[in-house]
């Protein structure tokens, strides 16, 4: 298997999807319609969605209703990206290596843009009860939409968002426990929206979603530690954006609680403990298993 080959043609099959269900940018509210789309288009490595069509593939595949979340997660991911770019919050001003939403847009448009990114995810994902064609199908959409709303939501990312902010407050005494739980919700929580979506999509039963919850919640950890790696090792000009923001922003993170070799040994174990996992199933991933090493030990 060529990966990299592999990885560009799912990638490109995810962009046709996500063309497909992004609404023309037509009528009064065309500027914000333009906005959403401007921000969904400015690439990247497509991980949500593209997970969850492999982790579906890990358990035989699923139906037409697959394409309808994969779009999903990948609005929701965006609007929340458009969000944590506003100057209230992240205060960033380039993002994949180019301008983000608010800069182009202003401030007010940007705010709505994601509003409607949101709902939008939701109304995508609605559209999928029209492909259903058997009573499983109804009854595998309805766990799907409500693994969907409770990560992306208050007990999930938005609720990690929510303790990210509160943390950055000069009065705010900030633990071990409470970085883990911004990690596990802010960013973990659509990762394994993405994997567990695609496990019942397919038919999985409920251990094995369990277990996939759990690899996914590492994967998503391992992955913000990196994060935190590269914004002090990398450079604005492999990661797309700026470096630094998080000691700009004076934000407690993994590597500032433990250091860059502390916590680059905690990314190969959580890596490990994923990878195990998806490993310990009847049917094997190689394409998901690699996906998995190149994310979490990416370069930017």
């Amino acid at each position: 298997m060529n990966f990299d080959e592999e990885l560009r043609k799912k990638t490109g099959e995810v962009e046709k999807i996500l063309g497909m269900y992004l609404p023309e940018p037509e009528g009064f509210q065309s500027r914000v319609l333009e906005a959403m789309a401007y921000a969904v288009s400015a690439g990247g490595k497509r991980l949500r969605p593209l997970m969850m069509a492999e982790t579906a593939a890990l358990f035989g595949g699923a139906g037409e209703s697959l394409s309808c979340f994969m779009a999903a997660i990948e609005f929701i991911h965006t609007y929340s990206l458009i969000h944590d770019d506003l100057p209230a919050l992240d205060n960033d001003d380039y993002r994949r290596g180019r301008k983000t939403t608010h800069v182009v847009y202003g401030e007010d448009i940007a705010v709505i843009a994601g509003d409607g990114l949101l709902n939008y995810a939701f109304e995508t994902a609605l559209r999928a009860f029209g492909k259903a064609a058997a009573l499983e199908d109804y009854q595998r959409i309805e766990g799907a939409l409500n693994i969907l709303g409770k990560k992306a939501g208050v007990y999930g990312m938005i609720g990690g968002q929510c303790a990210d902010l509160v943390a950055e407050r000069p009065e705010a005494e900030v633990t071990e426990e409470t970085l883990l739980f911004i990690h596990e919700n802010k960013t973990a929580a659509l990762i394994q929206a993405a994997m567990t979506i695609g496990a019942v999509l397919a038919g999985a039963d409920e251990k094995a979603v369990a277990s996939l919850e759990k690899c996914a919640g590492n994967i998503g950890v391992a992955f913000q530690i990196q994060d935190d790696i590269l914004d002090v090792t990398g450079s604005t000009d492999v990661l797309g954006k700026p470096v630094g923001s998080d000691e700009k922003n004076h934000k407690l993170t993994y590597v500032t609680m433990h250091g860059l070799e502390e916590s680059g040994r905690q990314v190969e174990e959580l890596s490990r403990e994923a990878v195990a996992i998806l490993q310990s199933f009847d049917r094997r991933n190689l394409f998901l298993e690699k996906l998995v090493e190149q994310l979490i030990y990416r370069e930017k």
